[in-house]
C-alpha cells in the first residue's frame, strides 16, 4: 500500500483530526505558561512585555518555521517522528544512532510528564469557585479514563475531539481578543526589542527561558503525529492554532500589564481574563483540551514504539491495528506504561505548579537531537551547505539557550523526567547491542549445498513424516542462505522427513505499508525459500500471507501441494503445514566478558516476557513447534580432565 496520495492536500475531514490529535499539548500551553514565566514576581510592564514578546518569537521560529515549515518534509512516505527522521538518513551515518536514541526516550518521558501537567493546571481552575476542592482524585480518574479510551483507536478519539478542540481555540481567540481590546498597548510586543531586552537587561531575566519554552513542548509530538493526519492538514490548521494562541497570550500578557505592580498570588492569569459567568463552562471545555493534549502524546508514543521495534531498538510488543486507517496503532503494553508513570507523576508532584518545575527539561533534548538529525538530513539533501551550517547554527544557539535555562529544574523535579529518558534509552541501547552480538553469532551456511540431502530426506520412507509441507522461519537475508541451527534441526535433533521444505525470511521495510514476496524454487516440489518485504507499519500475518503466496503458485503450476499420502492423494486433498520457529536461550557453555552477559541476560530476561517469535509473526498456535536453541557465544576455556583406571 503506497502513502495517502492526498496526505500533502488539506481536507475538512483531516483537518477536524489534526484539531483533536496533534493541537493538544502545544494548544494547552495557556494554561500554564504565563503563570510559570511571572512564578513569585511582582508584576512589572518590562516583564509582561518582555514574556509575550518571548512567546511570539518562540512559536514563530520553533515551532512555525523550525517544525511546520521545514521539519514537516522530512517525512518517511508520511510518517513522522524522530525515528522515522533516523531512517531517512541512517545509511550515511550508524553513529547518527545515539542522537535518535536519546530523542526518543526523551520524547516518550516527556509523554509521562504531559498529562499529569495538562490536566492538573486544567482542574485547578475548581479552586476559584471551589477553594477547598481536592483535585487530586479528579486528575487520576481523568487520565485513567484516557488511558482506557486508547483501545479504541485514534481515528475515533480524533473526531471525537476535534469539534472540542475547536471550541477551545475559539475560546482562546475570543478571551484574548476581548483583553486587547481593552489594553491595545499589549500589541508593541510584537516587536522582538522587549524580548531581548528581557533576557538581557532584566535581573535572571536569562533563567526565564525555561518558563517561556512551556508554549512550544509540544512542537515534537506535531512532528511524530504526522502519519495520523497528514502534512497538508497540519500546515493548513497551524495558521488558525497560531493565531488563536498568539492571541490569547497578548490577551494574558493585557490583562497582567493592568495589573503591574501586583503579585500573582496562585492566581492562573488563564482564568483570570475569564468572565465570572463563564468559567465553569470554560473550566470544562479546558480540562477536555487538556485530555486532548494528552492524547498527542500518546499517539506520537505509539508511533515511536512500533519504529523503535523496526530499528530493533525495542523488544518486539504486539502492537493492535484498531482499523484501516493510515497510521492507526495501539500498543496495550506501553498504553498501561504510561498510565503508571502518569499516575505515579500526579501522586509525586500533586499540583501543577510544582510539575511546571520538571515539564520541558526533557522536551528541550529531543529538540536538539532533532536538530542535529535534520541538518544531517539537509546535508545529503544537497542543500547548500551555508544554508544547513546557518540553520544548525540558529536552532542549536536558541535550544541549548533553552537547555540552560531549563537545567535550573534538574533540582525541582527535573531529574524525574530525566530518570525515566534515562531508563528508556537504556533499554534502547541494551536491546540493539544485544541483537548486533546475536546476528555476529549467528552462522548461515548455503542452501543449495544441503538440497541433494533434502531430497534423500524426503524420500526416506524409514523415517515418520514430521509434515507435508514443513516450513521454517529464517533470518537469513540471501535467498541461497539458511541459518546452520535450521540445518542442524532438521537432519540431528531429530530428524524431520516433510515432502517440501519452505523457508521464509521476513525483512521490515523503511517505507511503511510496502507488501512485496519474491519465491526463489531451489528444487522444484521440495525445497523452496520465499522473502516477504513488508512495510513497518504491516502487522505481519505470516500464516495468511504464506497461504496466498502457495495459492498463487498453485494456479502459475510451480508447486504440487497436495498430500503426498496415496489415500488422501486420490482425493486431491491438501497437505498439512507446521510451522518451526528457532527462539534461541542463553547456553551455559559461555564465557563471556562481564558486560556481553549482562547485555545478554537481559536481553533474554526481557524476551521471556514479550511476544513469542510465533506470536509477532503472526502464527496459528495449532500449527506451530516452538524450538529452543542454544546461542553459544563463546566455548568455555579447555577443560583438562584426568582419567582414572581401575587398578
Amino acid at each position: 500500500m503506497s502513502m495517502d496520495k492526498h496526505s500533502k492536500k488539506a481536507s475538512a475531514a483531516g483537518l477536524l483530526v489534526a484539531l483533536g490529535i496533534i493541537y493538544g499539548d502545544i494548544g494547552t500551553s495557556p494554561l500554564y505558561t504565563m503563570q510559570a514565566i511571572i512564578g513569585n514576581e511582582r508584576i512589572t510592564p518590562d516583564l509582561v512585555y518582555g514574556a509575550v514578546s518571548c512567546i511570539f518569537w518562540t512559536l514563530s521560529l520553533q515551532t512555525s518555521l523550525k517544525y511546520v515549515i521545514l521539519i514537516l518534509r522530512a517525512d518517511n512516505n508520511g510518517e513522522g517522528g524522530i525515528l522515522a527522521l533516523y531512517t531517512l538518513i541512517r545509511k550515511n551515518a550508524r553513529w547518527l544512532i545515539v542522537p535518535a536514541i536519546i530523542g526518543a526516550s526523551t520524547l516518550l518521558a516527556d509523554g509521562i510528564i504531559t498529562p499529569p501537567m495538562s490536566v492538573s493546571s486544567a482542574i485547578e481552575g475548581l479552586r476559584i469557585i471551589y477553594p477547598e476542592i481536592d483535585t487530586m482524585p479528579i486528575v487520576i480518574g481523568i487520565i485513567t479514563l484516557l488511558f482506557i479510551i486508547q483501545i479504541f483507536g485514534t481515528m475515533l478519539v480524533g473526531r471525537a475531539f476535534g469539534p472540542v478542540m475547536t471550541v477551545w481555540f475559539l475560546m482562546l481567540l475570543v478571551l484574548g481578543l476581548a483583553q486587547i481590546v481593552d489594553h491595545p498597548e499589549i500589541l508593541k510586543a510584537l516587536n522582538p526589542y522587549y524580548g531581548f531586552k528581557l533576557l538581557v537587561t532584566q535581573p535572571q531575566g536569562f533563567w526565564l527561558l525555561g518558563a517561556v519554552f512551556l508554549c512550544t513542548t509540544g512542537a515534537e509530538a506535531l512532528y511524530s503525529d504526522l502519519g495520523h493526519c497528514g502534512i497538508g492538514n497540519i500546515r493548513t490548521s497551524w495558521i488558525f492554532v497560531k493565531s488563536c494562541l498568539v492571541i490569547n497570550y497578548f490577551g494574558q500578557g493585557a490583562w497582567l500589564a493592568v495589573h503591574a505592580g501586583e503579585l500573582l498570588d496562585g492566581r492562573k492569569p488563564f482564568y483570570e481574563i475569564m468572565p465570572g459567568w463563564w468559567l465553569l463552562a470554560g473550566i470544562s471545555i479546558a480540562t477536555m483540551a487538556a485530555v486532548i493534549a494528552s492524547q498527542a502524546l500518546i499517539s506520537g508514543s505509539f508511533t515511536l514504539i512500533s519504529e523503535a521495534i523496526r530499528l530493533n531498538l525495542w523488544p518486539k510488543v504486539r502492537l493492535i491495528y484498531p482499523s484501516n486507517q493510515k497510521g492507526q496503532l495501539y500498543v496495550p503494553s506501553l498504553n498501561w506504561l504510561l498510565w503508571a508513570g502518569c499516575i505515579g507523576i500526579v501522586l509525586y508532584f500533586q499540583e501543577s505548579t510544582r510539575m511546571e518545575a520538571a515539564y520541558g527539561l526533557a522536551i528541550t533534548l529531543t529538540m536538539i537531537m532533532t536538530t542535529i538529525l535534520f541538518s544531517y538530513y539537509l546535508f545529503v539533501s544537497k542543500v547548500n551547505k551555508i544554508v544547513v551550517f546557518l540553520f544548525f547554527l540558529v536552532y542549536l544557539a536558541i535550544e541549548m539557550s533553552f537547555l540552560a535555562a531549563n537545567l535550573l529544574k534538574f533540582s525541582h523535579g527535573g531529574w524525574v523526567t530525566l530518570l525515566l529518558a534515562l531508563a528508556i534509552a537504556a533499554v534502547m541501547g541494551l536491546w540493539l547491542k544485544a541483537n548486533s552480538i546475536k546476528l555476529r553469532l549467528t552462522e548461515f551456511v548455503d542452501l543449495k549445498r544441503h538440497i541433494s540431502s533434502l531430497k534423500e530426506l524426503s524420500n526416506d520412507i524409514s523415517i515418520p513424516k514430521y509434515a507435508t509441507h514443513l516450513i521454517f522461519m529464517s533470518n537469513a537475508v540471501k535467498e541461497d542462505e539458511i541459518e546452520s541451527k535450521i540445518i542442524y534441526s532438521i537432519f540431528q535433533k531429530r530428524p524431520k522427513r516433510a515432502d517440501i521444505f519452505w523457508f521464509v525470511h521476513v525483512e521490515t521495510t523503511n517505507e511503511p505499508y510496502t507488501m512485496d514476496y519474491h519465491v526463489n524454487v531451489l528444487a522444484p516440489d521440495d525445497v523452496i525459500k520465499v522473502t516477504f518485504r513488508l512495510g513497518f507499519r504491516i502487522e505481519q500475518r505470516i500464516n495468511l500471507f504464506l497461504r496466498k503466496v502457495v495459492e498463487d503458485m498453485v494456479i502459475n503450476n510451480e508447486v504440487d501441494v497436495t498430500s503426498r499420502y496415496e489415500s488422501l492423494n486420490r482425493q486431491s486433498i491438501m497437505g498439512d503445514f507446521r510451522f518451526v520457529v528457532l527462539e534461541r536461550f542463553l547456553s551455559v557453555e559461555n564465557d563471556l566478558p562481564w558486560f556481553e552477559e549482562f547485555v545478554m541476560k537481559f536481553y533474554f530476561g526481557i524476551k521471556s516476557v514479550t511476544n513469542s517469535e510465533a506470536k509477532w509473526f503472526g502464527l496459528d498456535n495449532s500449527s506451530v513447534k516452538i524450538e529452543k536453541v542454544p546461542l553459544v557465544i563463546r566455548h568455555g576455556k579447555n577443560i583438562r580432565m584426568h582419567r582414572v583406571y581401575d587398578n
